[in-house]
C-alpha cells in the first residue's frame, strides 16, 4: 500500500462528514482509504493513448422535445369549471382583511 493516510486527514474526513469514528473504524477507514487511492494509482498506469475523454459511460443525447404550446387558449372551457369567475379569472374567498 503505497498511499498512506494519517491520522489527521480521517480526523477531518470524520468531521467534514459529521461522523464520530471509533479507533476501529478510524482504522478501517485508514486501511479503505488507501486501498481507494492504490487503485486509483494502478488506473494511471493504463495506456489510454487513444482513448477519446468521456464525461458518461453511455452517449448523451437531448432527450428534450421543443417546446410547442399544443392546447392553446382554452381559458373559457376551463372557467367553465370554477364555481365563480371574476374578469376572466378563478374568484375564490378572501382569505385576509
Amino acid at each position: 500500500m503505497a498511499n498512506i493516510i494519517s491520522d489527521e486527514t480521517i480526523e477531518y474526513v470524520g468531521i467534514l462528514a459529521k461522523l464520530e469514528l471509533t479507533d476501529e473504524e478510524k482504522e478501517r477507514a485508514k486501511k479503505d482509504m488507501g486501498s481507494m487511492l492504490d487503485y486509483i494509482d494502478k488506473l494511471g498506469e493504463l495506456d489510454t493513448r487513444g482513448v477519446e475523454p468521456m464525461s458518461h459511460v453511455f452517449p448523451v443525447n437531448n432527450v428534450f422535445r421543443e417546446d410547442v404550446v399544443t392546447n392553446g387558449d382554452e381559458r373559457e372551457a376551463i372557467l367553465k369549471n370554477a364555481p365563480e369567475e371574476k374578469n376572466g379569472m378563478f374568484a375564490v374567498p378572501r382569505t385576509f382583511e
